[in-house]
């Protein structure tokens, strides 16, 4: 090599010593690619192939799919009938797949196809929910539990991979709508209450009057006995004949019912025994 006359090397003998010195760090540089493909060439295989990395480090995969649970990000709100008020489900989304994916993959799945599972399932409460008066929200939610069981399961495909779905739905009244029925369902309550009360005295009076029959059957033989049950059936065949024509007179609605009423019949108590005379 010939340098300058001032002692610098010529520009083309630094060219060429550049040249060299690019060549030699590329050289370098792949090799050290190199070398970190072939450590981490497995790990990449298994990671586009959606599998965990084999290895005696690796943790024991769960049997069974891979199920992600996803809520839906707001109530879905359908129109009731007269499109004035709306019912507002809650959905929930069960995800997984025959295919062993790796959760990150399965999320990425489920955030590319729950938009679509959300307006099918819209669709089906609106087409419920049309006919429906705004307080039944009880109603639609069992013609869309019906919907959902008569096809419990969603299909998605992305190329090879395919994805189900189980949706699940709970649906809630309008808060618009609530104070106005409010009242009627107090009322409500308090009529179960009463229908209940009602009940409990039908079956204490059944039960005693069970408990009555046992007793006269036992001591049938005993007159004073058999005398207070036949005055009790009289007195029984008479108030119902009393009840029914006041609800015969009741129903012709007679101009004399007024100045001719009916007069109750009296219970009158059997007359005690008269002591023998002397």
């Amino acid at each position: 090599m010939t340098d300058a006359p001032d002692g610098r090397p010529r520009p083309a003998d630094q060219w060429r010593h550049r040249g060299v010195r690019g060549l030699t760090i590329a050289r370098d540089a792949s090799v050290r690619g190199w070398r970190w493909w072939a450590r981490h060439w497995d790990r990449l295989v298994a990671a586009l192939q959606d599998e965990a990395p084999v290895g005696p480090g690796a943790a024991p995969s769960p049997s069974g799919p891979l199920v992600e649970q996803r809520d839906a990000p707001r109530l879905i709100a359908v129109p009731a009938r007269g499109y004035v008020y709306s019912f507002h489900i809650r959905a929930t989304f069960a995800w997984s797949s025959s295919t062993s994916l790796r959760s990150e993959v399965l999320s990425w799945y489920v955030q590319y196809f729950q938009p679509n599972a959300i307006q099918r399932l819209t669709r089906l409460a609106a087409d419920a929910a049309r006919n429906l008066p705004p307080h039944r929200a009880a109603d639609l939610e069992v013609a869309l539990r019906q919907a959902l069981a008569d096809e419990p399961e969603w299909t998605y495909q992305r190329g090879d991979i395919v994805i189900t779905c189980r949706p699940d739905a709970a649906v809630r009244l309008d808060e618009r709508i609530m104070p106005a029925l409010q009242p009627h369902v107090d009322r409500l309550l308090e009529l179960e209450y009463q229908f209940d009360e009602q009940v409990r005295k039908a079956r204490y009076a059944e039960e005693l009057s069970r408990q009555w029959a046992t007793l006269l059957n036992t001591h049938a033989d005993d007159q004073d006995v058999a005398d207070a049950r036949d005055h009790m059936l009289t007195t029984q065949r008479e108030a119902a004949r009393w009840i029914t024509e006041l609800l015969r007179r009741h129903a012709e609605h007679t101009a004399d019912a007024v100045s001719s009423p009916l007069i109750p019949p009296q219970q009158s108590r059997p007359s005690p025994a008269q002591p023998a005379s002397d």
